[in-house]
C-alpha cells in the first residue's frame, strides 16, 4: 500500500478548508483516509496551518510522500520534508 499525504477538501460551497491526511495513493481525494495529521484553512486572515508535527514525521519516515501542495505548507510550518 503506498501511502501519500496530501489534501482533503472539507467545507461548504465557497467556504472551503483543507484537512491534511495520510491515505492510500489509490482512494479518491475525499474518500477514505488512514488518519487525520492536520488542517489548512486558506479563508482565514492570516491563514491557518496546524499539523501535528510527531504523525506527519512518523509516516513520512514509513515511505509517505508528501503532495507538493502539502510540501510547500510543511515549509510554511516549518517542518522537515526530507
Amino acid at each position: 500500500m503506498a501511502v501519500v499525504l496530501r489534501l482533503k477538501r472539507m467545507g461548504t460551497n465557497k467556504k472551503p478548508f483543507w484537512r491534511i491526511v495520510a491515505t492510500d495513493k489509490r482512494s479518491p481525494r475525499d474518500g477514505r483516509f488512514i488518519e487525520q495529521v492536520g488542517y489548512y484553512d486558506p479563508k482565514t486572515k492570516p491563514s491557518t496551518i496546524s499539523v501535528k508535527k510527531e504523525r506527519a514525521l512518523y509516516w513520512m519516515k514509513n515511505g509517505a510522500k508528501p503532495t507538493e501542495t502539502v510540501r510547500s505548507l510543511f515549509k510554511k510550518a516549518k517542518i522537515q520534508t526530507g
